[in-house]
Parts: structure tokens; C-alpha cells; sequence
């Protein structure tokens, strides 16, 4: 039986006073070369329907989810470039790819800060 993300970690947050919550990740650790590129976003309403763990949907439906949340959601990008990830290695670089995508989430259209941030990941930047 396949299980779907819902807002459980959310909820919980909730629970314990935040107000904004913001979700973010990281891809680009894994590759030889290149930045390492973090997301952030803070989810407008209900989940959107189909959404999963990236590796286990379609390009299509990745690039259709990308298209929703961008449409309806408050979000925001950062990286760290080859010099930043040689200078401070690929963890560390990734966590500051982190932080810049939590930053840009204010400077969005409808921007705002979180007071609450879910990391995917072993530690918080």
C-alpha cells in the first residue's frame, strides 16, 4: 500500500504555536560537479492532489506539481556555487543553499517569513 505525505508535521507545529510553516529541501549532493540547489515553500491550502516524493513521480507529473506550487504557493530558491561547496563542503554548502531559499520566501510576491521551518534532512541549518 503506498503512503502519500500529509501535514502531520504540520499539524504538530501547529499545535505547538507556529503560524507560517515553510518546507524545504536540497537536491545537488550527489553530483560530481555543480551548485547545490535548495527549495522552500510555504503550502497555500491542502496538499495538491498527486504529490509524492520526487524520486517516485513521473518528470511529468514533477514539472506539473512545480507549476501548481509556483502558481499557488509562497516559495523560493538559493544555492551554493562550486567555490561555496569547495570552501565549505557539500553539507555545510547545502545548508546555506538552505537558508537562502527560507530567505528569498519574502522577497516573493505574496512573501513572507516562516516562524517555523521543516528541514528534509538529519539537522537544521
Amino acid at each position: 500500500m503506498k503512503t502519500f505525505p500529509d501535514l502531520s508535521f504540520e499539524e504538530a507545529a501547529r499545535a505547538r504555536g507556529a503560524r507560517i510553516i515553510a518546507g524545504v529541501d536540497e537536491v545537488g549532493r550527489g553530483p560530481l560537479a555543480g551548485p547545490v540547489v535548495a527549495a522552500a515553500v510555504i503550502l497555500a491550502g491542502p496538499l495538491p492532489p498527486g504529490i509524492n516524493d520526487s524520486k517516485q513521480t513521473s518528470a511529468r507529473r514533477r514539472e506539473n506539481l512545480a507549476e501548481w506550487i509556483m502558481e499557488h504557493c509562497i516559495w523560493g530558491h538559493g544555492l551554493a556555487d562550486v567555490a561555496e561547496i569547495d570552501r565549505l563542503n557539500i553539507y555545510h554548502a547545502s545548508h546555506l543553499a538552505m537558508c537562502r531559499a527560507v530567505e528569498r520566501l519574502a522577497q516573493h510576491p505574496r512573501g513572507m517569513m516562516p516562524d517555523y521551518v521543516l528541514v528534509d534532512g538529519k539537522a537544521v541549518p
